[in-house]
């Protein structure tokens, strides 16, 4: 799924090449947007989780998932009463001994124990996030989240930045309009190839190392390719290590949103995991007023160790993560 977004981003890049020159950043949109109007007619075909839908205490809309899942493998379900964490008798002069009891016969025969109601649902999520048994993961993710956007976003932009600021900063003068769109667009084509090699590098780390020291060393690389940065390099050296450290802040952003469902319980899985995503988004909406308006006012050091340090925090914290969920089965 990773390698196909990604090349999904690859055909996004020479779109932005072709059009963007031509026209304007308004087309540009028009025909980036167009794609997403090819997944709406299949949300409303996508199936919920039965587990979901019984840690909810919604057993009959389960019921119905499993019913058309048995459908369209054309198969039956065994006959008995679907329970959430709780044994069900069943009558074994009709089942054969490896049958289990899925299916409800009434609404009002299905018992699910400390099933929670779906009024209650999230707000029970969350405080079970923030219980004393997941609030170390909890803030560790959110933190780690949102240095890992806070990286990736900041690269994408200092890609741009870091060559425009090293001449006007250095001769006091603006580059010459077409060179440095010419030379930006060939920058950040060859930095966005990073991300394939980020993603084989995670595929091959994962199992190897486990989730934790995956991530916590990918960053530490990061940091290594982001260091030398502090000062002006060359043109030729500042895209090698922007590539370098681009690969590892994708490898370390795939495998922390692995690890992050991996990490929680079914019933708060979704809300957990969506919650430290959307406070990684932060760190993406934060990393301007670091990449680009601290490099335009001739603050490259500065900037860079910004990133530096906040790299070196996540990776440390990625180390204190309590569980490694390396052939660990999800709960």
């Amino acid at each position: 799924m990773c390698l196909c977004q990604n090349t999904m981003l690859r055909v996004k890049h020479i779109c932005h090449n072709v059009v963007l020159p031509a026209l304007n950043w308004r087309w540009l949109l028009v025909f980036t947007a167009l794609p997403c109007f090819l997944l709406l007619p299949f949300f409303g075909l996508t199936p919920e989780s039965p587990r979901y839908l019984c840690a909810q205490n919604r057993m009959s809309d389960a019921t119905s998932v499993l019913e058309r899942m048995a459908n369209a493998n054309q198969s039956a379900l065994p006959p008995g009463v679907l329970t959430y964490n709780r044994q069900t008798k069943c009558d074994h002069d009709v089942l054969a001994p490896e049958s289990e009891c899925l299916l409800p016969v009434r609404e009002k025969e299905c018992t699910v124990d400390n099933a929670k109601s779906s009024e209650s649902g999230s707000l029970a999520a969350l405080r079970m996030l923030l219980s004393r048994e997941l609030l170390r993961s909890t803030l560790l993710l959110w933190f780690v989240f949102y240095a890992n956007s806070f990286a990736y976003y900041g690269l994408v932009l200092l890609t741009s930045q870091l060559s425009d600021a090293n001449k006007s900063c250095a001769s006091g003068v603006s580059f010459g309009l077409r060179q440095k769109e010419i030379n930006l667009y060939k920058d950040t084509f060859i930095t966005s190839l990073a991300e394939i090699p980020g993603l084989f590098l995670s595929a091959v780390l994962v199992d190897w190392f486990g989730r934790k020291a995956s991530m916590w060393s990918m960053m530490f690389a990061c940091c290594a390719f982001l260091g030398p940065l502090v000062l002006q390099q060359t043109e030729l050296l500042t895209t090698i290590l922007l590539f370098g450290a681009r690969a590892c802040a994708m490898g370390s952003f795939t495998v922390l949103c692995l690890y992050a469902p991996e990490v929680y319980p079914t019933f708060v899985r979704s809300t957990g995991a969506g919650i430290a995503t959307a406070i990684g988004r932060i760190g993406g909406v934060v990393c301007p007023l670091v990449a680009v308006a601290m490099l335009r006012s001739c603050h490259q050091m500065e900037a860079l160790i910004v990133f530096e340090v906040i790299l070196c925090l996540a990776a440390v914290a990625c180390m204190f993560f309590p569980v490694e969920t390396k052939g660990r089965g999800m709960d």
